[in-house]
């Protein structure tokens, strides 16, 4: 096996002088230091050796070094010019024989596409900053289908919100969001002080699987139903959709159709609930368009045809449901 020199919290601080970086709250720049907690973020990965791992955030290149080994490839991304451009050189000089599974990618992994990434990521393992972890993990769950596991270290509250199921005080839009495309769990928690510098809070694994979203369901129609139920989350869900259907009785009206009492509050609902009435607002024929009119739609001759009258129009041709 290769020879992988893995970084110590003196090696970072000397990569981090030489490149005149200050790690900044902006970006959430907190490097690991400590190799054992390298290895045992790669051994919780349980990556495949044909796996291409996308990196978000590598950084300085703790992580990196110790992927390297465990996959045929690791993708970074980077959106620190600098950090990018010193990355495939400490590669070099400290696991020489790996240098040639690194793919470093400077951009910002909230915008990349998968167009933009080549070889195809099959697995994600990232140390991720805290002020975008959820919207980075979504947005790479959405763009990137071949993703069949992801592994992210972030702050121990977002990590109990990913992972946490209905009825939960925690419970929430990342946590259904998250659901709809894995499995979600809390594997493990990492103490701060592997840090450089040291954050104000602790740190925490979460493990995602893939696995198929609720059969039939939009994802755009449920993430926003999602987004409705808990924007006023202590309200129960008659009144939290009112906007959202066109009023609370309409609301009311779905919410029954699909099997769901009214006076139920939204943190009580699992992503498979939130599916379920997505699909019956649709079926039951009475739509909002994105201006705010509502519009009917008659449905006629089921058994040979259907009928549409009207349909709303969003400015990019999508059809846009309650």
């Amino acid at each position: 096996m290769t020879e992988v020199g893995l970084l110590g919290p003196v090696q970072v601080r000397q990569l981090a002088a030489e490149l005149g970086v200050r790690p900044t709250k902006r970006l959430g720049q907190n490097f690991v230091h400590d190799p054992n907690t390298v290895r045992r973020i790669v051994e919780t990965a349980g990556l495949r050796p044909d796996d291409v791992v996308l990196e978000v955030g590598p950084g300085l290149g703790s992580l990196t070094l110790g992927l390297l080994p465990a996959a045929a490839a690791v993708l970074a991304v980077e959106i620190d010019g600098v950090l990018a451009g010193r990355l495939p050189r400490t590669v070099a000089e400290r696991a020489p024989g790996l240098a040639d599974r690194l793919v470093v990618k400077h951009a910002d992994a909230l915008r990349i596409t998968a167009g933009e990434l080549d070889p195809v990521p099959t697995a994600l393992v990232a140390n991720l900053p805290y002020n975008v972890a959820v919207p980075v993990v979504l947005h790479l769950l959405a763009e990137l289908p071949n993703l069949r596991t992801a592994l992210v270290m972030v702050q121990a509250e977002v990590a109990d919100r990913m992972a946490a199921g209905p009825g939960s005080r925690v419970y929430g839009v990342p946590s259904v969001k998250a659901a709809w495309f894995a499995d979600v769990r809390r594997v493990a928690t990492v103490p701060r002080s592997v840090f450089w510098p040291v954050p104000n809070v602790d740190s925490a694994l979460v493990l995602l699987t893939r696995r198929e979203p609720p059969s039939g369901a939009d994802r755009a129609a449920v993430f926003r139903l999602v987004d409705a139920a808990f924007a006023q989350r202590r309200k129960t869900l008659r009144a939290a959709l009112a906007t959202w259907a066109g009023s609370s009785s309409r609301a009311q009206e779905v919410l029954r159709s699909a099997g769901v009492d009214p006076a139920t509050r939204g943190e009580q609902l699992s992503v498979a609930d939130f599916a379920r009435i997505a699909d019956h607002a649709l079926v039951g024929g009475r739509l909002r368009g994105r201006g705010g009119a509502r519009l009917r739609c008659d449905v006629t001759n089921v058994s040979t045809h259907l009928s549409f009258l009207w349909l709303a129009f969003g400015p990019a041709g999508q059809v846009y449901w309650p």
